[in-house]
């Protein structure tokens, strides 16, 4: 069975810019692995203008940074993953989470829904702050 992936930029806020939430069959990644006071990747950096999103899987598997907590990751270390396609899957997997927190399993994805959903929350644009 393939998990669903769903990306979500929450808009900027008084504390922090823009910034990415990953939602794996339902659940929020980020919350679940850091608590609500925990914050995604900034979609400026996750989701560039250039296309080149951290989240692109490829055959080579790399480590991708999903968020940290509120005190920091360089005070408790990041949560992150390993992403890599492998045929017509994506695989994410290798979690490392700040503290004692329980890691995720891992999570295989359609490789053309997985594909298609990072493709559209690549092209939405809507939670840039327009500067005209």
């Amino acid at each position: 069975m393939f998990n669903r992936l769903e990306v979500r930029v929450l808009p900027p806020g008084s504390r922090w810019a823009a910034q990415l939430r990953l939602w794996i069959d339902g659940e929020d990644v980020v919350a679940e692995a850091l608590g609500e006071g925990g914050r995604g990747p900034f979609a400026e950096e996750a989701l560039p203008a250039n296309g080149r999103s951290p989240l692109w899987a490829t055959g080579a598997r790399r480590r991708v940074v999903l968020g940290e907590p509120e005190c920091t990751g360089g005070c408790c270390g990041y949560l992150s993953v390993l992403v890599q396609r492998q045929g017509c899957f994506v695989v994410w997997s290798g979690w490392r989470v700040p503290g004692d927190e329980a890691r995720p399993p891992a999570f295989h994805f359609d490789a053309d829904q997985y594909d298609a959903e990072v493709a559209r929350a690549s092209a939405d644009r809507s939670w840039q702050v327009s500067t005209q």
